[in-house]
């Protein structure tokens, strides 16, 4: 069967739903089954990397998922917390002083997601969906390495059986008191992370369509129940509580200090969710719409919020589960909020029996994997630029921070792309009949248009014998009052040349907003504006 197609952007309401089949019912099941059995374990290990109870994982695996559901455009994606949002949660709690200064942090968890909800809703009035896309891959790829190193490290003490907890305090601490603590390691947890985590990798590899995380989860919890391993000193997670996750308000105590830390995750989970909804699109469904995205995501945050979540992302993991395993559309999504529902509700107690080296591993494994080494040497292969990008934002996460990170990366990523908007791209013919013709090849704005300035004069001061200079205009599709000026003054210099200025092609719209400066109506009064270049070429009498 052919992939189902979603409805446009005037069903804002479950588009996913929108035309549902019966026939899709059966496969949405399963592969709301088969998500869940990866998202739920996997958003109560990303709880521990924040520092929240595992609890706040398995909230997030309802309200927020439930929420996109109901908006989001993807037929396929998950949409929980990535091990990347959750580091960014750490930090800021950290560098806000919440974790510090704070005997119960989930309140104030809530203030930061509602604050990375109201971001995002904010760009989506503003329009800002492709905007926030210019964020480069090399960007994400340092991001990434940052992330999955600075966990990986803050993971070891759990794996080692010790009391200490480094995350969210920088890849350089975190090394050091994996370093101090070796001496104390737990014989039995070091055994039990040692095979959790070669079951998780050896399940990805020989049997991928075995959900890993539970197998791993499941196993734990069976060694702890009749195995005794609690008596050999395997520290278990602090007991869940069952039901709902209940209605409560924020803190906004420490909201100052979080709002770079929540831009910073609202910028990532916009990046990852849109990232992960285009690559499980398939052809002939409904192009993404970033604007929808925005909104979907930003209001599964703000809602969220009250319920004690993490902020909330599109993971590419479980969204992969959910499309391998024949997603038809987001009532996958409802099955797997019902999984972790039913979760909630009856296995609270048996969860409490989970030893905490399980959950390290799960999160150990899943953030190694976002250390892409192919990925960096692909970078240096193609473009070295890109390669510097992705190489000083992972420096930077690890020395300075991940917060500092990113907004190098996004300072980087926008650098380059000006840089690339300011390059002078003329294309110069020969003089003909006294006549020099200079086209445009790129867009001329406030910032370039002095470098477009020089670069032209020097190609005529470079030239024999030229009377008249011919621009062609056809990129100058938007004029600013600066460009408008700048060509005046250019004027002015061609003529002190003993040049004429002849302009051809300028398009309707630039040429709109041109009639409005005395400038170019005088030219056009002189007739020095012609449709074609041949006829500014030639003059008056080739009109």
């Amino acid at each position: 069967m052919s992939a189902p197609t979603a409805t446009g952007s005037r069903t804002w309401l479950a588009p996913t739903l929108h035309g549902y089949r019966r026939a899709w019912l059966g496969a949405d099941i399963v592969a709301g089954l088969s998500a869940g059995a990866v998202v739920v374990p996997q958003a109560m290990a990303y709880a521990t990397i924040a520092n929240m109870p595992v609890q706040v994982g398995l909230y997030t695996c309802m309200v927020p998922m439930f929420v996109y559901a109901m908006l989001g455009g993807s037929r396929a994606m998950s949409v929980s917390t990535t091990s990347t949002i959750a580091t960014l949660t750490a930090t800021t709690l950290v560098s806000s002083g919440v974790a510090a200064n704070s005997d119960n942090p989930v309140p104030d968890l809530m203030a930061l997601v509602l604050i990375v909800g109201l971001i995002l809703l904010a760009a989506r009035l503003l329009r800002l969906g492709n905007a926030v896309e210019y964020i480069s891959k090399p960007t994400i790829i340092g991001i990434q390495v940052g992330v999955g190193a600075t966990v990986a490290v803050g993971q070891v003490p759990k794996l080692l059986g010790v009391e200490m907890n480094e995350t969210g305090a920088g890849f350089i601490r975190s090394l050091i008191a994996d370093l101090e603590t070796l001496p104390d390691a737990n014989p039995a947890t070091v055994l039990l992370s040692i095979g959790s985590i070669a079951a998780l990798v050896l399940l990805r590899r020989l049997l991928p369509k075995v959900p890993g995380p539970l197998v791993v989860v499941a196993a734990g919890i069976l060694l702890v129940a009749f195995a005794g391993l609690k008596d050999t000193g395997v520290a278990l997670i602090a007991p869940v509580p069952q039901g709902f996750p209940p209605f409560q308000l924020p803190s906004f105590a420490h909201v100052a200090g979080m709002l770079p830390g929540a831009l910073a995750i609202a910028v990532m989970a916009f990046l990852e969710s849109s990232a992960v909804a285009r690559g499980i699109r398939e052809a002939g469904e409904t192009p993404i719409d970033s604007n929808r995205e925005l909104f979907a995501t930003g209001a599964a945050n703000t809602i969220g919020a009250f319920f004690q979540v993490l902020p909330a992302a599109g993971g590419f993991s479980q969204s992969a589960v959910n499309k391998n395993a024949g997603a038809k559309s987001q009532v996958a999504t409802l099955v797997t909020v019902g999984l972790a529902v039913l979760v909630a509700l009856f296995l609270g107690p048996v969860l409490s029996l989970m030893p905490q080296a399980t959950l390290a591993a799960l999160v150990f494994v899943a953030v190694v994997g976002l250390i892409d080494i192919k990925g960096l040497a692909r970078l240096w292969r193609l473009n070295r630029a890109d390669f510097w990008i992705a190489a000083i934002t992972a420096f930077v996460g690890l020395t300075a921070g991940l917060l500092l990170a990113v907004a190098v990366g996004v300072v980087g990523t926008f650098v380059v792309v000006f840089r690339e908007l300011n390059k002078v791209r003329l294309k110069v013919d020969d003089v003909h009949d006294g006549a020099l013709v200079v086209q445009f090849e790129g867009p001329l704005y406030t910032a370039n248009a002095q470098p477009y300035e020089s670069a032209i004069l020097n190609e005529v001061d470079a030239a024999d014998d030229v009377r008249v200079l011919v621009l062609d205009a056809g990129y100058l599709r938007v004029v600013s009052v600066t460009v408008l000026d700048a060509l005046a003054d250019f004027e002015n210099e061609l003529t002190a040349r003993g040049i004429e200025l002849r302009l051809a092609v300028v398009p309707g719209s630039a040429a709109t907003v041109a009639r409005r400066g005395s400038w170019f109506q005088k030219a056009e009064a002189d007739g020095r504006v012609y449709s074609t270049v041949d006829a500014a070429v030639h003059g008056p009498g080739a009109r």
